[in-house]
């Protein structure tokens, strides 16, 4: 499996390798093991510089971007916690700045597999106590700590007091996880005010709660998790509000008026991420950062395989005159943002290479960004289980891609593209982070 990943390094493999045969007992959910872990480690969730903590469906990683870099901008060193890594297990855990080295990845990572083997730990704990053990033995000014599956019960879930906690984008993913039947949770027949449930899981006593806006009865549910747990709501079109036009970004909560430049990051969503991050700021008192500081990281902030424009190198030569397009969504949100930007920024013609998850719903994805191809080529996702390729070109052409193809690799499938027609126009590669790694790493673009 992609998430467990390898390493050139004996140490840290060695590690992985016990990593790669942990996974979540069935019917084990809740944070008791988790919990126990952290006792036995001297319980570092306790000892951290003040966290921003953020969950939601779409938009978590851009979100904690551009609060790393609004912070970094401030002069402040951040601790960071991403997930899922793309190309290297290092790139899930941030120390004060550079992804961890391999020496401290392998020391922690042991340490915690040893006290914690006769738990019988899920990845995702192992991995989550690593982190925290780190953030608490190394000084650093601040951390952002993402997410990685729902909220209420995901391992990050442990923190007594973050300095901010913020909801991004909501949308139904993960349905085996987080819509299964529980008596202390809204019924899933309604799945967004359940994800919504989930989500607001992460609220704490006393820590703000930042959030966009959503359909009334998620908000209401929200609002109702908030006051039960005694956590200040601020949510868009409420506390706070933002306009994201084609100069920039309009924002304005009671401490006043802000205009802010737009991300370099693209698509329109991106304006709403990182106002959210600026919301998340305004609305704490643990660090201070300046409005220059906040429109300086919304400036410099990336984040790799959403909407990227590929740079050179292997893979794009094999299609010189095209612009190489790199999308790791894999929801219908997620599928929504493609379309948005295909429809008003892409150049035509676009070529599509696209590979998903068998877990994953194709079809709602194709069909939302099948009026913006002129082609699709569906393709494996080395090292993970995903949708037949005659499947997904079947999909493609009942959502009105007239002309698909199969083809057994990335590198086949630029070959196909490139031989069919000489023009320039988008080639997007989407569909699947796993499949986003592969490409980041063929092309030597690995994340840093």
């Amino acid at each position: 499996m992609k998430d467990f990943a390898s390493s050139g390094d004996p140490g840290v493999q060695a590690q992985l390798d016990r990593l790669s045969a942990l996974s979540l007992p069935q019917g084990r959910i809740g944070l008791e093991v988790i919990h126990e872990i952290l006792d036995r480690l001297g319980n570092p969730e306790r000892n951290l510089p003040p966290v921003f903590h953020v969950a939601g469906t779409n938009g978590k990683g851009s979100t904690c971007a551009y609060l790393r870099a609004m912070l970094e901008a401030q002069g402040l060193t951040v601790h960071v916690a991403t997930k899922p890594h793309l190309v290297r297990y290092n790139e899930r855990i941030r120390v004060a700045g550079e992804l961890i080295s391999d020496d401290l990845l392998a020391s922690l990572l042991k340490e915690v597999l040893d006290i914690s083997e006769d738990l019988g730990p899920s990845f995702f704990e192992v991995t989550t106590a690593a982190t925290l053990l780190a953030f608490a033995r190394i000084p650093a000014d601040a951390c952002v700590i993402e997410v990685g599956l729902g909220g209420r019960f995901d391992a990050t879930n442990v923190m007594v007091k973050p300095a901010a906690c913020g909801i991004t984008s909501l949308g139904v993913d993960h349905h085996q996880f987080l819509l299964n039947e529980d008596p202390t949770a809204p019924s899933p027949a309604n799945p967004e005010v359940r994800i919504a449930f989930e989500k607001v899981g992460i609220a704490r006593a006393g820590s703000p709660m930042v959030t966009q806006n959503y359909r009334d009865d998620m908000e209401a549910m929200i609002a109702q998790r908030c006051e039960e747990e005694g956590a200040p709501l601020f949510m868009r079109g409420k506390a706070w509000d933002a306009l994201v036009f084609d100069e920039g970004i309009a924002y304005r909560d009671e401490q006043g008026d802000l205009s802010l430049p737009l991300p370099q990051m693209p698509g329109s969503h991106q304006g709403d991420n990182a106002a959210l991050a600026v919301a998340m700021i305004r609305h704490q008192d643990a660090v201070s950062v300046s409005p220059e500081a906040m429109a300086e990281g919304i400036r410099s902030a990336i984040w790799p395989a959403r909407l990227q424009v590929l740079g050179d190198g292997p893979l794009t030569r094999m299609v010189p005159e095209a612009m190489v397009l790199l999308d790791g969504g894999h929801n219908p949100d997620a599928a929504l943002a493609m379309a948005k930007y295909l429809d008003t920024k892409a150049e035509k013609p676009v070529d599509a290479i696209v590979g998903m998850l068998s877990a994953k719903d194709a079809r709602t994805t194709l069909t939302t960004i099948a009026p913006h191809l002129a082609s699709l080529t569906a393709i494996p996702i080395e090292g993970s289980e995903y949708h037949p390729l005659e499947d997904l070109a079947a999909m493609a052409r009942d959502a009105g891609v007239e002309k698909t193809w199969t083809a057994n690799s990335l590198e086949e499938a630029l070959q196909g593209i490139a031989s069919r027609h000489k023009q320039g126009g988008t080639v997007l590669i989407a569909g699947s982070l796993y499949l986003a790694g592969n490409v980041l790493a063929a092309n030597g673009e690995v994340p840093d």
